[in-house]
């Protein structure tokens, strides 16, 4: 089973688990990934307990991990002044979901360097990128620019196209010979703990 595969019914597993707080049966998967083998989605399964997305109990019923589940959202958060807020649960919240708009176009990597620092992006943070975005002037971009790779602000500016850095360290980078956009920064994870 190739990746992009993997990826749809994972993602069609989670929005049912979602919609119905429980995973499907067997009988249930075959008719949601619109299989007719439950052979076929035994072997998912497997390859669902090896990446940690869900497990059996003492039983051999399969439950997520938490991996699987979505996170509650519970409210909102004063970011200026402090404020009385009561927490309550708004709905429930799926990360990946939120995160990325295009599963199969996306993809994360870690950042070594400092040159977006002032956009947010510091050394060990993760971005996501999405291949299948057009860039426009202003966002951020994964680009390889004359044989090397790296992060920047796409700019169009007139007849002239370059990437600029978010760390005035840095100088701006106008392309010699080739400029090649691999995706546009869709989100940045950092973990603080």
């Amino acid at each position: 089973m190739d990746q992009a595969v993997f990826e749809q019914r994972l993602q069609k597993l989670t929005k049912f688990y979602i919609d119905n707080k429980r995973l499907p049966s067997y009988s249930e998967m075959c008719k949601i990934f619109n299989l007719r083998s439950k052979n076929t989605v035994y072997r998912f399964c497997q390859k669902l307990i090896e990446r940690d997305y869900i497990r059996k109990d003492e039983q051999g019923k399969l439950i997520p991990s938490d991996k699987l589940k979505p996170v509650k959202l519970l409210g909102y958060i004063q970011a200026g002044f402090p404020n009385t807020t009561e927490e309550e649960t708004l709905d429930t919240l799926s990360l990946d979901e939120f995160l990325i708009k295009n599963p199969q176009a996306t993809f994360m990597l870690k950042i070594s360097g400092d040159s977006m620092i002032s956009a947010g992006i510091l050394p060990g943070d993760y971005v996501l990128v999405d291949r299948t975005i057009p860039p426009e002037s202003g966002m951020i971009v994964i680009a390889q620019v004359d044989s090397k790779w790296t992060i920047k602000y796409f700019i169009k500016n007139k007849n002239k196209i370059y990437l600029k850095p978010a760390n005035s360290k840095y100088p701006i980078i106008y392309p010699k010979d080739e400029l090649i956009i691999a995706g546009v920064v869709t989100g940045v994870v950092r973990k603080y703990l």
